[in-house]
């Protein structure tokens, strides 16, 4: 008889607003077979089915939370059932201070599901006293307060997704401006605001960083050059030293006033020196670049 290929269940729940749709969302990148706002007795189903032999799903995620209203209330002994079986999984609990849950309600303009007549605030509160027996019954807690969504997700992917290319290195290279606040994500950062600023240059300034005249304008006097020189042998050392170490994501940043021009060439720069590298995995952003000249 042929054996069931269910090899990794993970349960994500946690305070609505603290990120568990980015959570599915990265687990689903990674090939896993992902279920949304499934009650805990189907999910009972849904291990079964997937145990049963000849099951072709390896990987699955579940998300599980109080938006399946009384049927949520059994999720605390459907976990506790799920340890007395040999099925790997582990349960991943989502969590944001209470200011910040109420940010994000207000930028997304939604109702709390357990006040959709009432104030954010006080569905909060009845969360988190929902919530405080399966907190405890976490294998990861994430307090996503100060995080963005790129962040939660290589969090995730640093703590609980495999990696499908061992032995590399994947490297962001940001760019952004400090007048719109620091990157909140970065393992490296450099301010590149001693450079010349082509935003003073009304030819230039409703150009990016990418746009070779503005390359030119910053390096007019070799000084971007020289720059060079430094910073590509400081990442020549770096690089390897976190990629041995065992690191999987690296975000470098590059900050300028704006973020337009010099951090966006700089970036660029950096992506095409080590975009060619088989050891590296390399992705640009361009957090400020939109934004009005």
């Amino acid at each position: 008889m042929e054996a069931s290929a269910l090899a990794d269940l993970v349960v994500i729940t946690g305070f609505s607003g603290a990120g568990k749709s980015t959570a599915m969302a990265a687990f689903e990148d990674e090939g896993y077979f992902c279920v949304d706002n499934l009650p805990s007795e189907m999910i009972r189903s849904l291990v079964d089915l997937f145990m049963h032999a000849g099951a072709k799903v390896e990987h699955a995620a579940v998300v599980s939370d109080v938006r399946g209203g009384s049927y949520f209330e059994g999720l605390a002994s459907m976990l506790d059932d799920l340890r007395e079986t040999t099925l790997r999984h582990r349960v991943l609990f989502l969590e944001a201070d209470e200011q910040t849950l109420l940010t994000r309600y207000k930028e997304t303009r939604r109702r709390h599901p357990l006040t959709p007549q009432g104030s954010v605030a006080e569905g909060i509160a009845r969360e988190r006293e929902l919530l405080a027996p399966l907190r405890q019954r976490a294998d990861v807690v994430i307090d996503t307060s100060e995080m963005t969504a790129a962040m939660l997700r290589r969090k995730l992917a640093d703590e609980l997704l495999p990696t499908r290319t061992p032995g590399r290195l994947a490297v962001t290279f940001q760019s952004f401006g400090f007048k719109y606040g620091p990157s909140r994500d970065a393992d490296l950062l450099f301010d590149v605001r001693f450079l010349p600023n082509p935003h003073y240059e009304a030819g230039l300034r409703p150009l990016t960083g990418s746009d070779e005249r503005v390359v030119a304008f910053i390096n007019a006097d070799g000084e971007l050059d020289r720059f060079y020189e430094h910073l590509n042998a400081m990442l020549d050392y770096l690089l390897p030293q976190y990629l041995a170490e065992g690191k999987a994501h690296l975000v470098v940043a590059i900050g300028c006033t704006g973020g337009r021009h010099r951090s966006v060439a700089i970036a660029e720069h950096l992506a095409r020196r080590y975009g060619t590298s088989s050891g590296y995995l390399v992705e640009t952003v361009h957090r400020d670049v939109t934004r009005p000249a």
